[in-house]
């Protein structure tokens, strides 16, 4: 399956994206949430569209959609996870996963506009595989890891290199900004990717293509990385790990280019959709 949420008005609504087509499902009763996730809601979802698809109604044109479930507990994300991104930004590959969290404020939806904080000057873009889990995960086993993915999600993680890596600290303070995580247009469940480790990633900014990787360049697989990082935390239902992205970004060019206002930034990975986002200006008062 693939779960969206879309908006109407202020209100958001669970949907489902099957046949080229949107159907609202909020006769469901539920919200994509970390309930959801943990009373197995992706079978039971599954169990009542089989019931009700003739009923279901339709969402006509395309709606405007947002994150495809509901605000996570934590946003986990790896860094330097494949090689080429390492070696272009002059660090060294990693032993073990570098891990950094990313704040639940800075998700939006995929089509939303790239905010530009106060005072950045270097706001570059990382295309990623986002991974979410099913089940609360506590020293889960390499083995036993994928049998805890609620699906796979399309991510742009969006950075702010002067704040993450010039201002002192951890990388934090350059990964949760608001609108710095567009995650969708789907949470596309296991069953529909048949290869994990072979899904090319892209990404474009103005047209020009400025990311073209793929997932079987990963250094750290995503079994190993949910054994390793619930080794270190537990994860919840509904939480994210973010998988790293590949070479290609702003920071890596001979000459560093970073995203303005204006630029339109564009991304994908096979079988998980892709999303549009035009960059803004934060405006003085916002």
């Amino acid at each position: 399956m693939k779960l969206v949420r879309f908006r109407q008005g202020h209100v958001i609504r669970p949907g489902i994206f099957a046949e080229n087509r949107y159907y609202d499902v909020s006769a469901f009763g539920e919200d994509y949430s970390e309930e959801f996730f943990a009373s197995d809601g992706i079978n039971r979802l599954r169990s009542f569209i089989d019931a009700e698809r003739e009923a279901l109604p339709e969402m006509m044109g395309t709606p405007a959609l947002d994150v495809p479930f509901c605000r996570p507990s934590k946003i986990v994300c790896i860094g330097l996870n494949y090689a080429d991104h390492a070696r272009e930004t002059g660090a060294t590959p990693p032993t073990e996963p570098v891990i950094f969290l990313k704040s639940t404020t800075s998700l939006t939806g995929p089509n939303d506009p790239i905010i530009i904080p106060r005072g950045a000057q270097k706001t570059d873009w990382e295309v990623e595989l986002a991974v979410v889990i099913a089940r609360r995960a506590s020293y889960v086993s390499e083995d036993e890891a994928l049998s805890f993915v609620a699906g796979y999600c399309l991510h742009n993680d969006i950075s702010e290199r002067e704040f993450q890596l010039e201002r002192g600290g951890t990388w934090d303070k350059g990964k949760g900004c608001d609108s710095f995580a567009p995650m969708g247009p789907f949470l596309v469940t296991p069953d529909e990717i048949a290869d994990i480790d072979k899904l090319r990633l892209w990404l474009r900014v103005n047209g020009v293509k400025r990311q073209n990787g793929n997932t079987a360049d990963m250094i750290f697989k995503i079994p190993h990385l949910i054994s390793y990082v619930s080794s270190f935390m537990t994860l919840l239902p509904g939480d994210v790990i973010s998988t790293g992205t590949p070479a290609g970004v702003g920071l890596g060019m001979r000459e560093p280019v970073y995203l303005r206002a204006g630029d339109v930034v564009e991304l994908g990975i096979d079988g998980l959709g892709s999303a549009r986002q035009e960059v803004v200006a934060r405006g003085h008062n916002a």
